[in-house]
């Protein structure tokens, strides 16, 4: 059976999106989120994460965006990183520092370490900027080297799958940002999830999307979602935090998935 991963992203962004995303983690309503190592509330914020069902995973949340860096480096503007388009044309003009990415990848997997105890279950990246090139082969490096038996995110899944669903371009669109990166992690002897979902316009309408996100879906199906409480200042999603709280606090993730064929172990 076909196994399905709802992971929260983004804990840690603030101390209140971390309460909300533990306990939707505590009720069984998620059985994964990926951790913002490099947020200054991170370390007490790790507490909330101890004593849960085996069955969560906990995995690293790499941050090279739009947040103040752990260690200075070249590319950071005013205290705080690019976003993920600034970033993008940086890193296909081979105008990174791969020294500096290498000391803030470690560092962030420092954090996470001290503060859990153990490597991440597995690795992604705020918006998805582990998979861009001369980004990508540095995660594959580390993650091997630091945490082996984990697996990474890629938004890569297959043509039939991704048009089958609603947001489609979103979704086309990040699995041509991932594209080779499951190959790529394998040639490294690392995992990824077969089968990505979870995009869509932050609009409201997270519970239409949900059901929707799992359809034709692979056989270790990840779906992203960003619940929380929304009142971190200048945060773009804050409505659409609190819409995705509130629905999954509302709806039996284990029955969406069972009617779907799907295994749910939170």
């Amino acid at each position: 059976m076909n196994r399905l991963i709802l992971c929260a992203d983004d804990f840690a962004f603030s101390t209140d999106d971390s309460r909300v995303i533990a306990e939707l983690l505590r009720a069984g309503k998620l059985n994964a989120t990926s951790c913002m190592t490099l947020r200054p509330n991170w370390a007490e914020d790790s507490a909330m994460l101890r004593d849960l069902p085996d069955t969560v995973q906990i995995g690293l949340h790499l941050t090279l965006t739009e947040e103040a860096p752990i260690l200075p480096n070249g590319f950071t503007r005013d205290g705080v990183m690019p976003g993920i388009d600034p970033l993008t044309r940086l890193a296909a003009r081979d105008r990174l520092d791969a020294a500096e990415i290498v000391r803030e990848v470690e560092a962030q997997f420092d954090r996470f370490e001290a503060a859990m105890g153990r490597p991440p279950a597995f690795v992604d990246g705020h918006q998805h900027a582990h998979a861009l090139p001369g980004i990508r082969s540095i995660v594959l490096a580390i993650t091997r080297h630091r945490a082996p038996a984990a697996w990474l995110r890629t938004c890569e899944d297959r043509a039939v799958a991704l048009l089958a669903r609603p947001w489609r371009g979103k979704a086309i669109g990040s699995a041509w940002h991932s594209r080779g990166l499951a190959a790529s992690a394998k040639a490294s002897g690392l995992r990824c999830n077969r089968g990505f979902a979870g995009h869509y316009g932050f609009d409201g309408r997270f519970a239409q999307a949900l059901p929707r996100f799992l359809d034709r879906a692979g056989p270790d199906h990840l779906v992203m979602c960003h619940p929380g409480a929304g009142t971190r200042t200048g945060d773009a999603i804050a409505a659409a935090r609190r819409d995705e709280a509130d629905v999954l606090r509302a709806v039996s993730i284990s029955d969406m998935a069972a009617r779907r064929g799907l295994a749910f172990a939170a």
